[in-house]
């Protein structure tokens, strides 16, 4: 429904208002003259003097005090439809200003447009500050969940090496590094999602060869991926690929993409294809399953999203390294989706410019 503007509210009253007050004025001249030519004939002759006589005056004095309540009644009319959202809308700020998020402002049908408005756009503020108020809470309970693990096994390692329940050899210091590795992962992913939200995150854009960093993340994630039962496979359309992109981030990326599949696939086959749009070099990352549900593809890039709990929980993950991979696309001013696979898995796609 289109409210009306509040000039127009105004407009509108203050004219009802004169134009009730002239009809008001012209009536009740008739009638006054009307009942002094009929009962007080002396009265309607024409005046000796320009002073007006008693009945006029009172006809006067009467037209002004009615005039007057008109006047006071449009007025209290008006105001009422102005003054009531907007305190509704003072109480509803003072409320969240109190701590309470579910304060909601309310504007009739009756309300201006700018008011109507304003009160909308309060509403919406309100709804975004709560929504920000539950996912800092979730991402406090996400985040304690996953230091825990592995700062509770560093501790317990540490406190049996202490007390000589463990021998320090070479598997126990390789464990605590990779518990350590963990922590460190956890933290970047972290920062880089916090640099994202600020729109502060650093990319160094150059003229990268896409296939060429594809090439060296290949080389460095293949021994642990043969070990897991994975084969990679690479597909280009040629040998080149230029992106305007910054290569650390790049790798970043592809590892975060390569590292989901290897920990939440099966076995078998990961294909990376690197192809060009009009716009983008697209890459994309495809295994043969068990995928994920079509309904989570919209969510699966927020953090600590996950498709399978029981298999995320198997795997090890924190939950972040698909919205990292979101960030670095959105700040190079790409993006990253997941569609179905052609062998029952997950397909994720990147897209970054090429120029």
């Amino acid at each position: 429904m289109r409210r009306s503007g509040l000039s127009r509210h105004i407009i509108v009253s203050m004219s009802l208002m004169v134009v009730g007050v002239i009809v008001m004025v012209i009536l009740s001249s008739w009638l006054l003259y009307a009942v002094l030519i009929e009962f007080f004939p002396a009265s309607a002759e024409e005046p000796e003097g320009w002073l007006p006589s008693g009945p006029e005056l009172a006809w006067m004095v009467g037209v002004i005090l009615t005039g007057l309540a008109l006047a006071i009644a449009a007025s209290f009319r008006l105001a009422h439809r102005i003054l009531s959202p907007l305190n509704s809308l003072v109480d509803s700020v003072r409320a969240l200003a109190g701590g309470d998020l579910g304060a909601r402002a309310t504007a009739d049908a009756n309300s201006p447009g700018e008011v109507a408005a304003l009160v909308d756009d309060f509403n919406a503020m309100a709804r975004r500050l709560q929504h920000m108020e539950s996912e800092r809470v979730m991402w406090h309970a996400a985040i304690a969940h996953e230091l825990r693990t592995p700062v509770t096994i560093l501790r317990g390692r540490l406190q049996g090496l202490a007390e000589g329940v463990f021998q320090p050899d070479e598997s126990q210091f390789r464990s605590l590094l990779a518990q350590v590795e963990g922590l460190s992962r956890l933290i970047e992913d972290l920062r880089v999602l916090s640099l994202a939200d600020n729109a502060r995150l650093d990319v160094r854009r150059a003229r990268t060869d896409v296939v060429a960093e594809v090439h060296s993340v290949m080389t460095l994630v293949d021994p642990a991926f043969r070990s897991a039962g994975f084969v990679l496979e690479l597909e280009t359309s040629r040998e080149e690929h230029p992106a305007h992109c910054d290569p650390t981030r790049l790798r970043q990326a592809l590892l975060a993409l390569l590292e989901n599949a290897r920990r939440y696939a099966n076995p078998g086959k990961v294909r990376i294809a690197v192809h060009d749009t009009v716009a983008h070099v697209q890459v994309a990352i495809e295994d043969e399953g068990p995928g994920i549900d079509p309904a989570l593809h919209a969510d699966i890039f927020n953090p600590f999203m996950r498709g399978d709990g029981s298999r995320s929980h198997l795997g090890g993950g924190s939950g972040l390294g698909l919205a990292v991979v979101k960030a670095i696309a959105d700040a190079h001013g790409g993006q990253v989706y997941c569609t179905p696979g052609t062998s029952g898995g997950s397909r994720f796609i990147i897209e970054l410019p090429r120029q």
